[in-house]
């Protein structure tokens, strides 16, 4: 089993996110992709604009139908800040048979030496780094100071070409709040979640916080 882990808050999940779920799967031959929606990210302490149960519905709706495509509730039941090295050890735990795969864009592999035990990271999983057209190759260097010169150069060699999708989830919820479309930008389904629940609308001039 080739599996592969993609964490993030996903408030709310896009195409963005999906397509490079999809590039990854495909290019190094993933079995099955699991999206892991963070409790408490690490570098957005403050509460997330939508709730847990709110993102993990709009996951399996974005998802939905994809047979190698599933979502994990693993930070969301444990609970408190999610930090990876705890959840890629759960998930070693609980599929010791499994080759772990840890999908990233190119940001988050500049920061990855700042994270909870990089080096233990990247013994749980290989790091596999998206590289998105018209941004700066991936930047490798940093890594050489948690992995071995035989281990970084197995991860240099995954990196995952895609196409630049300007999307973001920041701009979804500002759209969202300000009345405006998001379609396109996310499934269907999702968009239609969004809007019958009126997530993410600013709060009526004078109204309570």
């Amino acid at each position: 089993m080739r599996l592969g882990i993609f964490g993030g808050t996903f408030d709310p999940v896009h195409y963005g996110h999906l397509l490079l779920a999809e590039w990854c799967r495909e290019s190094c031959a993933l079995d099955e992709v699991r999206f892991v929606p963070a409790a408490v990210a690490p570098h957005k302490t403050h509460q997330t604009a939508a709730g847990p149960a709110a993102r993990v519905e709009m996951l399996k709706l974005a998802i939905g139908g994809h047979p190698a495509f599933v979502v994990s509730t693993i930070e969301i039941d444990r609970g408190g800040v999610s930090y990876t090295v705890d959840t890629l050890a759960e998930i070693r735990s609980r599929r010791p048979d499994a080759a772990l795969f840890l999908l990233m864009g190119s940001d988050s592999l500049a920061d990855l030496v700042n994270w909870r035990e990089p080096a233990r990271i990247c013994e749980l999983a290989t790091p596999v780094v998206v590289h998105r057209g018209g941004t700066p190759p991936p930047e490798f260097g940093p890594l050489a100071a948690v992995v071995t010169p035989e281990r970084l150069a197995m991860i240099a060699k995954l990196v995952v070409d895609m196409p630049q999708v300007e999307l973001s989830s920041r701009e979804i919820r500002r759209r969202a709040a300000e009345g405006k479309s998001i379609r396109y930008q996310t499934p269907r389904a999702v968009e239609t979640y969004i809007e019958t629940h009126a997530l993410y609308r600013q709060p009526p001039t004078g109204a309570a916080p």
